[in-house]
């Protein structure tokens, strides 16, 4: 079978088990009346058709650090898991959006925004309010249904103790990340590089390639050492990955992210972009639009060639460069020492690549 073959194959398996739990929630959600079933409808609508990114390293990688084919029920093991995690990123960003304030993601509404569209005749600080009431409540529920998925896993009682120690230390330091993330917009926290930078880590490193990778070798059965060399390769590729999609939001095409191309700008968001920023002459000329809802895009343009002029982008793209290159040296490492097989360093080169090349 061919790469292309096998990687369809698995994104319509995920697809399924993702699709089999949001038809189990919409079928109970009847129970208690037809908005709330509405709003299970709307959350699969939205769950479903995306890159399957996390779900897809977990899988990929079970195999790669397996010593044999795996049996029936192992990948069916990896699966469960796998939608769970892909489950646990849809909560996060239902979370994110209410915090951010925002109602389009994937180049169309987000399910705040579908909500609110299907209100028209209330009023519109009602319906946003009840949107993103719906939104909290729905990834809170998702939330604790990825729990449960883990510990359901039909796994030994040792690696499902694992995987639930695991997935709670992930929640927690994915909390920890957007809670300081806030406090850096607020002007709670200081926004120096230092501060920043673990923030992304915690934000988005952790659940994003941490909780799959050491995931994949709980049901792999591997070594804790294994383990830990795949966390601290988790992080420096996450890292590199939010990285990148900071530089995509300011100085990226939006035709091909589909994002609003200085939704950050006006936001204030603090990132490695603007921390580097601050510590140059071109500050003040930056400062000035930073932060501004009423953001023109003629200013945000002009913004956007000040951070270029500064050395704002360079110095990001050298960061991503080394955090990709730290992760490409802890994997040669492990593969010489014995703590990663060749299949899975390849697995994670692979990843690496498309990390360093993404341009959405």
């Amino acid at each position: 079978m061919s790469l292309t073959a096998t990687e369809e194959a698995l994104g319509t398996r995920l697809e399924a088990a993702l699709r089999r739990r949001l038809s189990s929630h919409t079928a109970a959600a009847e129970k208690y009346g037809a908005e709330f079933t509405e709003l299970w409808r709307v959350a699969a609508e939205h769950a479903l058709g995306g890159k399957l990114l996390r779900p897809r390293l977990l899988v990929d990688l079970v195999e790669a650090l397996s010593p044999a084919p795996l049996s029936a029920e192992e990948s069916g093991s990896a699966i469960d898991v796998a939608a769970e995690v892909e489950l646990l990123h849809f909560a996060f960003l239902l979370h994110d959006d209410v915090i951010d304030g925002d109602l389009i993601r994937r180049r169309g509404p987000n399910v705040i925004g579908a909500l609110i569209a299907d209100r028209p005749d209330v009023p519109a600080a009602s319906t946003l309010h009840w949107a993103r009431s719906s939104a909290i409540l729905l990834g809170d529920l998702l939330l604790t249904s990825a729990v449960l998925g883990f510990a359901r896993v039909d796994v030994a009682a040792d690696a499902r103790d694992r995987l639930l120690s695991l997935l709670e230390e992930t929640i927690r330091e994915t909390v920890a990340g957007e809670h300081a993330d806030v406090a850096l917009s607020d002007g709670i926290m200081a926004p120096d590089l230092r501060t920043i930078l673990a923030t992304s880590a915690y934000k988005t490193a952790t659940y994003s390639f941490v909780l799959p990778l050491r995931a994949a070798a709980v049901l792999a059965s591997s070594s804790s050492a294994t383990e830990q060399r795949l966390a601290t390769i988790g992080r420096h590729l996450g890292l590199a990955y939010q990285l990148q999609d900071d530089l995509l939001s300011v100085f990226g095409d939006p035709d091909e992210h589909g994002k609003d191309p200085f939704s950050d700008l006006r936001e204030g968001k603090e990132t490695a972009i603007i921390a580097y920023a601050r510590m140059t002459s071109h500050w003040e000329g930056i400062e000035q639009h930073f932060g501004r809802s009423d953001l023109s895009g003629a200013d945000g343009s002009r913004t956007r060639d000040r951070l270029r002029e500064c050395g704002a982008e360079a110095f990001v793209r050298g960061l991503v460069r080394e955090h990709l290159e730290a992760a490409s040296t802890v994997l040669n490492d492990a593969e010489t020492e014995g703590t990663l097989p060749t299949a899975a360093r390849r697995t994670l080169q692979a990843l690496a690549s498309r990390v360093d090349g993404r341009e959405r």
